[in-house]
């Protein structure tokens, strides 16, 4: 049994996975209050389908980009897991799950997530030989010096909100496609599933050195 934890952003989710299908999961906007949130939901989500925490078999952990403090609160919770029951831990970045649960579009694809200020964090993906690749880094932007950058039909997906969407069909015509709000849904099941992938691969991360993806550094307070 795995567990998925993404608390990168206000929208976290909890997913549990035995390798053939999500036995349970939860999604849920916070405000900012994933301190107080994640472990009852944990707790919860672990009751309700009668799973001990000694059945975990392995953790899985979106590793941002995302909220400086979710990042730290999520990764902090799967670090202390994997510990305490000497299981496997993997490292997700959140926006190669997100871009894993579009399927397969052909073309380029743009993951977006809201960073604040009117800034995003993004990244492209292409899908080469059945599997979604990162082309280039991860980037923190705006949708308008994103746009400038879009020269063929580009889906979009994430945390694209009616204003967003309205300007990249503004700027981009045709060639941008928005994804629906549900299927920009970021859901710990395809967290899940990637770390599962992990897992069977051996690709296991040290929780001692497992690092959030900040594309940019806080302010020091």
């Amino acid at each position: 049994m795995l567990l998925a934890i993404d608390t990168a952003t206000r929208m976290p989710s909890l997913a549990l996975y035995d390798g053939e299908c999500v036995l349970g999961e939860e999604t849920w906007r916070s405000a900012d209050g994933h301190t107080v949130e994640l472990v009852p939901s944990l707790v919860g989500m672990l009751e309700r389908q009668r799973v001990l925490p000694s059945e975990l078999r392995g953790i899985a952990v979106a590793l941002g980009p995302g909220s400086f403090t979710g990042l730290r609160i999520g990764l902090g919770v799967a670090k202390g897991l994997a510990l305490t029951l000497a299981i496997p831990l993997v490292g997700i970045p959140t926006l190669d799950a997100l871009v894993y649960a579009q399927g397969r579009k052909r073309g380029p694809v743009c993951a977006v997530l809201q960073a604040g200020r009117e800034r995003v964090c993004a990244a492209f993906y292409r899908r080469r030989r059945g599997q979604w690749q990162r082309q280039g880094d991860y980037r923190l932007t705006t949708l308008d010096e994103l746009c400038a950058d879009i020269e063929t039909r580009t889906f979009f997906c994430g945390e694209i909100d009616a204003q967003a969407t309205e300007l990249l069909r503004e700027r981009l015509g045709a060639k941008a496609v928005v994804a629906s709000p549900a299927s920009s849904l970021r859901r710990a099941g395809y967290l899940a599933e990637l770390g599962w992938q992990r897992l069977e691969r051996g690709e296991v991360d040290d929780p001692a050195t497992l690092a959030p993806i900040y594309v940019r550094h806080p302010p020091i307070r």
